[in-house]
């Protein structure tokens, strides 16, 4: 899943080189860090948060398959 919002990211971003991703193991989910350069944080977000809620929507798809819960957090 961390794959999965690296790729759409660097898609979308102007930069990038400064797309990181981190995946932690909370309790009982699966918790996504995104982090883009300033300039690119309203790209990933979107209008009315549209992007970031299609992004999220893609997650949870991809983690229902495995079984598990996931959580994205733009940083």
């Amino acid at each position: 899943m961390k794959e999965l919002v690296e790729y759409i990211a660097k898609a979308i971003v102007s930069t990038p080189d400064e797309v990181k991703v981190s995946e932690e193991n909370d309790e009982d989910r699966i918790v996504i860090k995104l982090e883009v350069a300033a300039d690119d944080k309203g790209r990933v977000i979107g209008r009315q948060g549209r992007v970031a809620e299609a992004m999220r929507t893609l997650l949870r798809v991809a983690a229902t398959k495995e079984g598990v819960r996931v959580r994205l957090e733009i940083v």
